[in-house]
């Protein structure tokens, strides 16, 4: 199976890349999830291993189930310590862009980063890069952007130097990303990979109990009461929508990542297409963060483009609103109303 993704000429680049950076940092995207922050953590790893002592930045918290990854007591939050990254973009001679196409999404990292003179080099799997970079290794075909950061560093080093700290993070982002590989993961040459990296020792089963079997009390009966009480079943259409309050949060006691997948619930439903979660931001008024999975080749992406200001993946994408979460609920049923056709097909 070929696993190869990247010419030899972009091999050599990025190795000159590499060896002739002394301040590296990587930067996964706001809100990062277990594939940004597992493409950080193991390239990161495998840098260290070619004498290197990268940075990994973030714009701000990442989910409670993610902290037992190796390397994460070494990211660094923006959001805590902007003086410090402002410092080192600044002095920075490399950043690699993992796991997003548009600064953007790095919202208040952004404008520091814009102004670094260091190179830049992107590993992302969204579509229509938009970054300025030597290097763009772009492929929306991949199940995740760990995915890429594994082939590019078969390539650069080969599999005999991939080690557990590489490869744990690595196999979590792949696995989170297509919601344990139930989504987005049909391609054969993932399941190749897959197998590399139980060469190397991983356990993919704890790696799943990590993860996913990781809640509080309070995480099961939150995901019990939205499922239950906030979810709305639009039967004709064979799609939903549930909401999360600042309330629903408060009286729960919320921390991030007690949602994670809950939007991929109400596709056990028998027959049904299409999910949207829709939850108030705990910090900012009048926004509302979007989530959208789909079955078979209904495009959650086009909803999100044109309902939502976000986008993503066929089957699984984000976006956000500024408004209520009446208004949104409003937007939500618009949307669903509005691709019934495809729906009820």
């Amino acid at each position: 199976m070929q696993i190869d993704i990247i010419t030899e000429k972009e091999i050599a680049e990025l190795k000159t890349l590499i060896s002739d950076a002394n301040k590296i940092i990587l930067v996964g995207h706001k809100s990062p999830d277990g594939d940004a922050i597992g493409a950080c953590l193991g390239f990161a790893e495998y840098l260290r291993q070619q004498g290197k002592s990268p940075s990994v930045f973030v714009p701000d918290a990442y989910p409670d189930f993610l902290k037992w990854l190796p390397g994460t007591e070494k990211i660094v939050r923006y959001d805590k310590h902007k003086v410090e990254i402002d410092a080192a973009f600044k002095n920075a001679d490399l950043i690699f862009f993992l796991d997003f196409n548009d600064a953007a999404r790095l919202e208040d990292m952004q404008e520091s980063i814009d102004a670094s003179s260091a190179k830049k080099v992107v590993v992302d799997h969204h579509l229509n890069p938009v970054i300025d970079s030597v290097i763009t290794i772009s492929h929306p075909e991949a199940c995740s952007t760990c995915e890429l950061v594994f082939r590019i560093i078969y390539q650069l080093s080969g599999i005999e130097n991939m080690t557990r700290k590489i490869a744990v993070p690595i196999y979590c982002g792949m696995m989170t990303d297509t919601g344990g590989f139930t989504y987005n993961s049909a391609r054969p040459e993932i399941y190749s990979i897959i197998g590399l990296l139980l060469t190397v020792g991983i356990d993919k089963d704890k790696i799943y109990r990590n993860v996913f079997n990781n809640y509080s009390p309070w995480a099961i009966k939150l995901r019990g009461y939205l499922m239950s009480q906030k979810l709305n079943v639009l039967d004709e259409y064979h799609a939903s929508y549930f909401t999360v309050s600042r309330q629903d949060m408060k009286n729960y006691h919320f921390i991030k990542g007690d949602l994670e997948g809950l939007v991929n619930e109400p596709l056990r439903i028998k027959g049904h297409k299409f999910s949207i979660s829709l939850r108030e931001d705990d910090r900012h008024d009048n926004t509302v963060l979007v989530s959208l999975r789909s079955v078979d080749d209904f495009p959650c992406n086009k909803v999100s483009e044109e309902f939502f200001n976000g986008g993503g993946h066929l089957n699984a994408s984000g976006g956000k609103l500024h408004c209520s979460l009446a208004e949104a609920e409003t937007i939500a049923r618009n949307a669903i109303i509005k691709f019934g056709d495809m729906l009820k097909a």
